[in-house]
């Protein structure tokens, strides 16, 4: 489990974070929604160890994740999907994948990996000695998942996978998330897409301005009066 208690983070003197507390219970599909600017990608990068808090606590598996360093994240069985994807565009799909798997040294079972990925994401196989650059934003999006789940992490943290895709590629997106949820991964989502990420939520986290305002089952947000307001366009009849 991830457990993060009463966290604050700064950037010059502005709190970002005003002492959020969640947790992502193992095997769950939890998401963290809100508008652009709310903290939710600053929750991530402190997870990461890429900044540091002022105060407060992350502890994932009875481990303080604020004495770890960035690069030994994968090594605790955490994976990020970064946002903007970050895929190393003058490297083949192939080489990108094999990048994610580079702390393992067990040959077979990453040459099985790689066949994992391909059966989530078909038109990377296809693509397998195309640059990575030369990819559309949708095959960038699968890629740079795809790269994540090579390190066969057991929390997979998303940051925006849908930003900037089309419909029916973000549609894709969502369906592959759940199969690797079925596979028993932990996934914390971070999205802007409040209807798609609460449909496929176990638990939703409501962020404004740099504090939780809402929790509760993704099914029971998707009903609320103020969700459907301020998130799904929806007005109270």
């Amino acid at each position: 489990m991830l457990k993060i208690d009463n966290l604050v983070v700064s950037y010059g003197g502005i709190e970002a974070l005003k002492g959020i507390s969640m947790e992502v219970e193992d095997g769950k599909i939890v998401t963290l929604i809100g508008a652009n600017g709310a903290g939710k990608s600053t929750t991530l990068r402190t997870i990461m160890g890429l900044v540091k808090p002022v105060s407060g606590t992350i502890v994932y598996n009875d481990r303080d994740l604020l004495s770890e360093k960035t690069q030994n994240m994968v090594c605790r069985g955490i994976a990020l999907v970064p946002e903007g994807r970050r895929v190393f565009a003058n490297l083949t799909v192939l080489e990108n994948i094999k990048i994610g798997a580079f702390i393992r040294k067990d040959e077979k079972g990453i040459k099985q990996d790689i066949e994992w990925v391909y059966s989530l994401f078909p038109i990377l196989e296809k693509r397998s000695w195309q640059l990575a650059g030369t990819l559309s934003g949708g095959e960038q999006q699968m890629l740079a998942v795809g790269r994540a789940l090579m390190s066969r992490p057991k929390l997979l943290m998303m940051d925006e996978p849908s930003l900037g895709l089309a419909p029916l590629v973000v549609k894709d997106i969502f369906r592959i998330i759940q199969e690797i949820h079925k596979q028993g991964v932990t996934i914390l989502l971070i999205e802007q897409n409040a209807n798609a990420a609460l449909h496929i939520a176990d638990v939703g986290y409501v962020m404004e301005t740099g504090k939780i305002t809402l929790k509760g089952p993704g099914k029971e947000l998707l009903s609320n009066e103020d969700i459907k307001r301020a998130y799904l366009g929806q007005s109270k009849k």
